[in-house]
């Protein structure tokens, strides 16, 4: 292997602890998995291929790791960069073509707009995984996502719901981890920053044209943050249940 693809980045240490303590915690990484990583190009995705690389490297747990990116074709986001960039770090790398942006245009302006685009997007994740091999499809959201995912459900349907950390799709052959769970969006952010991730903008022009509820619970939790900077500790503290769900599920079948 050439010295390219050997070069790591060396991680924050705080940010390494996160994601390990997620990875333990919830168990998302056994003996022998195939992991295939969701790579838009964006800060979050990036910091989470570094962190695996790095706990790969040095883990007593061996897996396999690739990378994929799915493009839905919206003439604001061109992910050519991508390939050469993951390639580099030795990894298997596979570009998913799906005109999500053109079937999304009877969403457009409508609440259920990016829940649809997400849905689509795992969709064409999940397709990959299976015809490639990998059994774990590995997700970049962190913790302020979490949140907000929170929030959005229990202001806008009710329920007591945010993304959960490690489950199994429905068809039970895929399990699906988020390692970022712990960690905050501005160590995403200031890793990327500071080691010079080949970062890419993911624009949606539905998201500039018609401002989210998610923008809005945003920057909610921003100002409640400034006012109490503790805020996100108790929340992780009271999403845990939540975030939680499906685990028992998951040790079904497993040895």
């Amino acid at each position: 292997m050439s010295t390219v693809t050997q070069h790591r980045l060396p991680v924050p240490k705080l940010l390494a602890r996160r994601v390990g303590r997620a990875l333990a915690e919830f168990t998302m990484i056994r003996p022998g998995d195939r992991i295939l990583l969701a790579l838009s190009g964006g800060k979050d995705s990036w910091s989470l291929l570094e962190l695996l690389r790095e706990w790969q490297a040095h883990s007593p747990i061996p897996f396999a790791l690739g990378v994929a990116t799915v493009d839905p074709m919206s003439p604001e986001y061109d992910p050519a960069p991508l390939r050469a960039a993951v390639e580099a770090r030795g990894l298997p790398y596979y570009l998913e073509r799906q005109d999500i942006y053109g079937r999304a245009q009877q969403h457009l302006g409508r609440p259920s707009y990016c829940s649809f685009c997400a849905r689509m997007r795992r969709g064409v994740l999940y397709a990959c995984a299976r015809r490639e091999g990998y059994n774990v499809l590995a997700l970049g959201q962190h913790l302020d996502d979490l949140a907000e995912s929170f929030f959005m459900s229990l202001f806008y349907n009710g329920e007591l719901r945010t993304m959960k950390v490690h489950y199994r799709v429905r068809e039970g052959d895929l399990r699906v981890i988020r390692p970022l769970a712990y960690c905050r969006e501005r160590q995403t952010r200031d890793f990327a920053e500071a080691t010079g991730l080949p970062v890419i903008p993911e624009n949606c022009p539905a998201c500039f044209a018609h401002p989210t509820e998610r923008a809005y619970v945003k920057t909610l939790l921003a100002q409640q943050e400034a006012r109490d900077p503790r805020l996100f500790r108790q929340l992780r503290r009271a999403m845990l249940p939540l975030m939680a769900r499906g685990l028992p599920q998951l040790d079904e079948g497993w040895t």
